[in-house]
């Protein structure tokens, strides 16, 4: 896991499980705002149907290089444990090499602790959040180096 996104969960894990909860609110209201060029196009980002509130994503990567990535969200305020979920991925993945986004575990949403704080569909919508991302990763990567 990269260090970054490996420091969030020690944190998580060394806390109580009602102070995960109020982690993951904090981390909601850190969730950065989309840039204008998404924001005024809306139809450039992907919706993650498996979560329970409108959460929309899109990446940007490198086209040479390590294939820096860059990930961008939209969810709506009223929805902090999804926003807090996207702020853990955007603190933990954002500017790393595609590899290592690439390599994140796919369970790594179980690892925070939240199982029991949170239903599980709402872990299931933090899964596919990580799986949009790492898809999006996989088909630029192949088209800059197509």
């Amino acid at each position: 896991m990269p260090p970054a996104l490996a420091e969030i969960v020690e944190d998580f894990q060394a806390i109580t499980e009602e102070q995960r909860l109020e982690m993951l609110l904090d981390f909601s209201e850190e969730l950065p705002e989309l840039p204008a060029r998404f924001a005024e196009h809306p139809d450039l980002l992907e919706q993650v149907v498996e979560c329970q509130t409108p959460l929309f994503l899109t990446i940007e990567v490198e086209p040479a290089g390590e294939h820096k990535v860059s990930l961008f969200f939209s969810a709506p305020p009223q929805a902090p444990t999804t926003r807090g979920f996207a702020s853990v991925l955007a603190q933990g993945l954002d500017g790393l090499p595609a590899a290592d986004v690439l390599a994140v575990p796919d369970d790594m949403p179980n690892k925070l602790g939240l199982t029991r704080a949170l239903t599980p569909l709402r872990l299931r919508g933090m899964t596919a959040m990580l799986g949009r991302i790492k898809r999006q990763v996989s088909e630029q990567v192949a088209a800059a180096e197509a």
